[in-house]
């Protein structure tokens, strides 16, 4: 039987899927998802029940929900690891086409919550928010576009990256949601750097980006209210920061005790957006710390395996996935803390909710996929575009 050679782990052509993936796949990265897995789960104990008394139902009503899509994501995760880089590919385009429907069609079927931004889609027994999963799908296509411009006779990916881009950023803002849309900037300006960008395109968009900053600020009532309470040398203590401060100052470096928080009962998102001010007021510090140096795992490995990596496609959407997980944990971290304005954004496998779960599930299973070690091929064959690499 002919032996392949994935990395450094020698792997059967004819070895089935479950073995073939465990020999292949970042362990190391596996094993930190699922401590975040855990640590979600934890804090939906610790967060949830005052939610559930709220609503006048039994104390572990969306514990137990938190469980349903806790398998369902782990699920989704297994599988979507398992898949080629072009299955990653394939799934992406499908998944973009898909997930841009429901954002468009947001304004006429969609619902706010009473949160002032149209950003959900409410099913009864749970709310969907498309943009979640928008954005790993995102990423996957617009990889492509940037690969595909690398090859022999290529079409002009980048500027479709481009384009493309600013359509999704433009329904984003509609509704407003500026957080997903300066994420969305973020992670294509990273794949476009990646891809060979032109440094003055790159200063232009982020003049262009101040630009609709300054606009938005003297237009969207929303946006200015997040800004201002940002830049205020003061904190209402009657705010969600105003709470989250204190939450993590209570907390010090053990916390009060599990069970023992009070923040929980008085921030409406303690469950979601907030949940990072929970752990560290009834865990402390240390918590916080241990779902720091998690997330730092994940990145930075992500990014070693990358470095290997000569599949440009590969190698574009994996990068942008990494830094799509980063930056969203750093964005919702940084707002607890107040280093950044509050913007709405869940922390991924750790905030309450079923799309942010299953989005998290999706990005991740797809970043497993993309880093997992395959037959490289010769380098020359990358350069002129040939080699595909994909296992």
């Amino acid at each position: 039987m002919t032996e392949m050679v994935y990395g450094s782990v020698p792997v059967q052509s004819g070895d089935p899927v479950l073995p073939r993936w465990w020999r292949t796949v970042d362990r190391i990265t596996l094993v930190a998802v699922l401590a975040l897995f855990g640590i979600g789960t934890l804090l939906a104990l610790a967060a949830s029940p005052p939610l559930a008394s709220k609503n006048g139902l039994e104390a572990f009503y969306y514990v137990k929900r938190q469980g349903v899509y806790s398998v369902l994501a782990l699920t989704v995760l297994l599988v979507t690891s398992m898949m080629s880089p072009d299955a990653v590919r394939r799934f992406g385009t499908v998944g973009f086409a898909l997930a841009f429907v429901a954002l468009i069609a947001l304004p006429l079927f969609g619902t706010d919550f009473g949160k002032g931004a149209t950003r959900w889609y409410s099913l009864g027994f749970m709310a969907v928010q498309p943009s979640e999963f928008l954005k790993p799908m995102f990423v996957a296509l617009v990889a492509w576009f940037i690969a595909a411009a690398h090859q022999l006779n290529g079409p002009p990916g980048r500027m479709i990256s481009l384009w493309l881009t600013m359509i999704v950023v433009g329904f984003l803002v509609m509704q407003p949601d500026f957080g997903q849309a300066g994420l969305i900037l973020f992670t294509w300006g990273v794949m476009y750097f990646i891809g060979g960008a032109s440094i003055l395109l790159l200063m232009a968009l982020a003049g262009l980006t101040l630009f609709a900053g300054t606009f938005a600020y003297a237009n969207s009532e929303h946006f200015a209210r997040r800004i201002d309470g940002f830049l205020s040398p003061d904190i209402d203590p009657r705010t969600q920061l105003g709470y989250a401060t204190n939450a993590i100052q209570e907390g010090g470096f053990f916390g009060v005790g599990v069970g023992e928080g009070t923040v929980k009962w008085s921030l409406p998102d303690a469950h979601t957006d907030f949940i990072i001010a929970v752990a560290a007021e009834e865990f402390g510090l240390v918590l916080v710390l241990i779902i720091i140096l998690l997330y730092m795992t994940v990145t930075v490995r992500s990014l070693l395996r990358l470095i290997r990596e000569r599949d440009m496609y590969a190698r574009l959407a994996g990068a942008g996935l990494t830094c799509l997980f980063a930056m969203q944990a750093f964005i919702n971290l940084g707002v607890a803390v107040r280093i950044l304005p509050a913007k709405g954004m869940t922390l991924p496998f750790i905030s309450y909710g079923g799309s942010s779960l299953l989005a998290s599930a999706l990005t991740m299973g797809m970043l497993l996929a993309l880093t997992r070690t395959r037959p490289q091929g010769e380098i020359g064959d990358h350069l002129l575009g040939r080699g595909r690499g994909h296992g």
